[in-house]
Order: C-alpha cells, then structure tokens, then sequence
C-alpha cells in the first residue's frame, strides 16, 4: 500500500480531471437516454445506458436539439470530468438522437411543440418575390444542390444576383452553421429579397439539421421571406414546415422563384399579337363608325339645306307676293301726291297735282273732280 500513490480528495479530483483532459478531451458517446429531467428549465440531466452500463451526463437547454425523453437513442459529444461534489459525468458540448426511431420521434415531439406556439401556421406564410433580384443562398458550395440551383436559375431567368453563404449541411456543425449563416443575411445593409436553404436528399440522419429546434427557430425568425428545399419526398423537415414556401429539391427551389424566359417571351409574342389584332380591330370599328357618323352627317346637312331651300323658296314668293310691282303689273296703279300715297278720296281735292305710276311708267296728272264711291 505504500507503493500507491498519496492523494488528498481534492488532490485525487484535480489528477484525474488533467488525466481525462489529456487523454480524453472530449468523447463521443451513444446510448439510450434514461433518467432525463430538466432543472430550473435551463440544466439538464440524464444517463445513457446501453445492455450493461450507464454513465452520467450534464448539460443545458440551449445544447439540447429539441424535446428528448427516456428511450430514445441519441449521440452525445462532451468533457468527461469528476466532479468534486457530484462525481463522475460527462459535459455535454453537443447532442442528436441517432437511428431512425429516435431521430423520427425527436422531431415528432419537437414538431408538437413548435405547433402549438404557432411557428407552422399559415397566417404567418408571406408570398415570395417574384421574380427576386437578389438571392441568398444558404448550402454547401460543393453541393449537387448548389449547382442544381444556379443550373436551372440561369436557365429560366437571367440577371438574378446570388450571395453564397457555404455551410455544412450535415454533422454536427452544419446547425450552428446554418443558423449563423441565416443571421448574417438577416443582418446585411442591404438584404437579399429571399433566402433559400437547401441541399440535396439523404437518410433521416443526414437531413437531421433540418429538424433541430435551433435551424427552425432561425427559420421562423427570419425578416427575409424563406424557401427550404431539402431534396426528399417521403419526410418534411420541421425547417420546410416554418419557411414561407417549400420545395421539393433545389432544381424546384429555382424554378418557384423565377419563370421561364422561353415562356415569358412566348407569352409577350402572343400579347403583342393581341393587342395588334385589338387595335386593329378598334381602328376597323372606328372607321365604321366615322364614316356611319360622316354619311349620317351628310344626310342631315342634305336635308337642312332642302328644307332651308324650300324655306327660301316659301318666303321668296310671299315676299313676291307683298312686291307692289307685282300689283302693278296685274293693272293696278300706285297714286301719289307729293310724296304721300293715296288711300283714299277724301284725301285728295279737284286741282291737285297727282302722279300716277303704272308697272312700265308714271303718269303726271291733275285731279278735275273726286267721285267718291257710296
């Protein structure tokens, strides 16, 4: 016993914390989860546990991915240390829950949770720019997806800018990542008009970032409209379920957000071709009507003037028919003395000087006697 090591308790906890610190950083650890709970909702505890043992564990909320609970099999990276007071366990640094069940059943009970605080629903849904000048683009720069997305962007519509953001889409940094990539774009002078998230398919442990609590809140909170296209059919990602708009793959991602030159320009030809045949058409119909209206004009014009002739005419003749020359040529005679017309007898006496005018001359003359009729 001599030969042992001496160590006061202290002393002991401070050597095997530098051993673990030296040989083992950090580890990975899978297991079941049991004995989880939560303290003061910001500490977490709980054990993994596999056929024969358990080990301890110790973390925050915040490092959570979302809900976990007892069963479910998650992987856990973290410091293993002994603690003075509470022995032996393991910091967590970062968790997921690892095989299809547990990974289905993580984002089921995270699923329920954002639901019901209304991060999913449709009223909070805003349409997209269409078309957008300016993308932001959140994927790995490597990517399929990426290439897939710019590929069918330039094809359908040209002159769109797209800033790059390139993230890890998979592992345990790709959460962190994507969520720093989400603020940096929130937080640009001049934003992009979309933000579109995406990569291509994989297994339900691939797309695992996709359905973290950290990813979907961020996607939620974004002040840029969003579109997450995670290339896969069979399950949606929580991340799809906030953005404004889903797409099924990255191709389709483009094509939502632009049209199609060919088909627009197909579609400009035909309106072209419409509008020309309407305006042809109102200029046809403006014709017609012009000359309608210019022989309805000429006809009325036509009509006023036969009637101002007749008028002319009506009135020629009952002004000829006042005409004294008229009566004097029907063998009447005009009688004067002096100036003054002669109406009667009375105005006339024997001796007066008297002309008479006739339809071809005026005959002088003086009155020997009146004989005034009875």
């Amino acid at each position: 016993m001599s030969d042992a090591p001496a160590f006061t308790v202290t002393e002991f906890v401070s050597v095997v914390n530098q051993t673990l610190e030296y040989a083992y950083a950090n580890v990975v650890v899978t297991g079941e989860i049991a004995n989880f709970r939560v303290s003061k909702n910001r500490w977490v505890y709980f054990d993994l546990k596999d056929e024969t043992s358990s080990v301890r564990f110790f973390g925050t909320v915040f490092q959570m991915p979302g809900p976990l609970e007892d069963g479910m099999t998650v992987m856990v990276r973290g410091v293993p240390k002994l603690h003075p007071q509470y022995g032996f366990s393991v910091t967590v640094q970062a968790i997921k829950p690892t095989g299809e069940g547990s990974i289905k059943k993580a984002a089921a009970l995270l699923e329920k949770k954002l639901r019901a605080e209304g991060l999913f629903d449709e009223s909070r849904k805003r349409p997209l720019p269409y078309p957008p000048t300016h993308i932001g683009l959140i994927t790995s720069g490597e990517s399929a997806a990426f290439r897939d997305f710019t590929k069918i962007l330039n094809a359908r519509w040209g002159g769109v800018i797209v800033t790059l953001i390139d993230v890890q889409v998979q592992g345990d940094p790709a959460s962190a990542q994507i969520v720093s990539a989400l603020k940096q774009f929130n937080t640009m002078p001049e934003a992009p008009d979309v933000l579109v998230v995406t990569r291509g398919g994989g297994s339900a442990d691939d797309l695992q970032a996709f359905s973290t609590e950290q990813v979907t809140r961020a996607v939620a909170a974004s002040r840029i409209p969003t579109v997450v296209a995670i290339g896969h059919e069979v399950d949606i990602s929580l991340a799809e379920l906030a953005a404004d708009q889903r797409a099924s793959t990255p191709s389709n991602a483009a094509e939502l957000l632009v049209p199609d030159r060919v088909a627009v320009l197909h579609h400009v030809q035909v309106q072209r071709e419409r509008v020309s045949h309407m305006a042809e058409q109102v200029f046809v119909s403006a014709r017609k009507h012009i000359q309608t209206q210019t022989d309805h004009l000429s006809s009325a014009v036509d009509h006023s003037l036969a009637q101002a002739r007749q008028q002319l005419k009506l009135r020629t003749q009952v002004l000829q028919a006042y005409n004294p020359q008229t009566a004097l040529q029907r063998g009447y005679a005009l009688v004067r003395q002096g100036k003054t017309v002669l109406r009667t007898g009375k105005d006339s006496k024997p001796g007066d000087e008297i002309t008479v005018q006739l339809a071809d001359a005026t005959l002088a003359a003086t009155v020997k006697r009146v004989i005034l009729q009875q």
